[in-house]
Order: structure tokens, then C-alpha cells, then sequence
């Protein structure tokens, strides 16, 4: 600062809170189901995945449930949050597969999430009732015209990228 010249400031981010959004994705009918939690804690996960099965799924003997390998995407997060009966109950449903390390890519909700954050979130929220509406608006219009993810990663595609982790004569070929 010098007399006679304005005073400069620097803009500084100011965090005022951040929010987790758990998403569930049919790939073959184009619904979806997404909660805002204040954290991602295994309580928040527990939560989320037996709504998911009260609302969706309570009839059905078996989920497959393909998700990534967070510490809190795991059976066990069951057994923290609900009484034992229960959380077997839960843990029978679901037939989980977890992306693998770095590979988020080939988890088509991630695409979903991309979709959503690209269409309500790409500019700051600071309010929790105006964040909540708007993610609920945007997954009701994606759900009201049951919105597909295009997924282009087939599997001969998949043999290509990941024929180190198979048995060769698996694919029928030699590498």
C-alpha cells in the first residue's frame, strides 16, 4: 500500500462446508436415487443402502451392487451401524463388486454423478435447503426421462485394457 493508490485485497476461498452425495444407478432403466449427507461416514453408507432396499429392493433375494473401494463401501459397515440380525439380513442381499484401485472410471455411477454435478452443481452452493432442492429437482427430471448413462466400454474393450489381471486362454487368445 502506498498514500494515494487504493487499497488491494486478495481473494480468498472461503469454505463454508461441504456435503456428500450417495448415488444409486439402474443402468438398464435409468433410475437413480440420491442422498445428501452432511459426511461420509459408515453410519451415512448403512443408512443409504437399507433405504435403498426398503424403497427399491425389499422384495428382491439378491442386489448386485457394483461400487468403489472406499473404507466405508463394505459389509462391515453394517455390522457398525445396525443391530447383528439385521445387518447379516442386509449383508445376505447385496452381491458386492468393487471397482478397482484408480478405477472409478468403470463405475457407470460415477457418470451419473458427473451428469448431476454438471447440470445443478457447477457453481458454489452455500445453502443446505437450496443445495438439497436443487440436486432433488435435477434427479427427478433425470428419473422422469429415465435418463441413460451411454456406456461405451465394452467388453471386448475390457478384455484389451485388463488381459494382464485374466488367464490368457480365458479370452482365447496369447498375449
Amino acid at each position: 500500500m502506498e498514500p494515494g493508490k487504493p487499497k488491494r485485497e486478495d481473494y480468498h476461498y472461503q469454505r463454508k462446508g461441504v456435503f456428500n452425495l450417495l448415488v444409486a444407478y439402474e443402468p438398464l432403466t435409468g433410475w437413480r436415487y440420491v442422498k445428501i449427507t452432511k459426511r461420509r461416514t459408515r453410519a451415512d453408507y448403512a443408512q443409504f443402502m437399507a433405504e435403498l432396499v426398503k424403497m427399491r429392493y425389499s422384495e428382491v433375494e439378491k442386489i448386485r451392487l457394483v461400487q468403489d473401494n472406499l473404507n466405508t463401501h463394505n459389509p462391515g459397515s453394517f455390522y457398525h451401524h445396525f443391530p447383528p440380525e439385521y445387518a447379516a439380513q442386509l449383508t445376505q442381499m447385496f452381491e458386492m463388486y468393487y471397482t478397482p484401485t484408480n478405477g472409478s472410471w468403470l463405475n457407470i455411477t460415477e457418470i451419473e454423478i458427473s451428469a448431476i454435478a454438471r447440470q445443478c452443481l457447477k457453481r458454489r452452493i452455500d445453502n443446505e435447503q437450496i443445495l438439497r432442492y436443487e440436486v432433488s429437482a435435477c434427479v427427478g427430471q433425470r428419473n422422469a426421462k429415465r435418463i441413460k448413462v451411454d456406456w461405451q466400454f465394452t467388453v471386448n474393450k475390457a478384455r484389451e485394457k485388463f488381459h494382464r489381471f485374466y488367464n490368457n486362454l480365458y479370452f482365447g487368445r496369447i498375449c
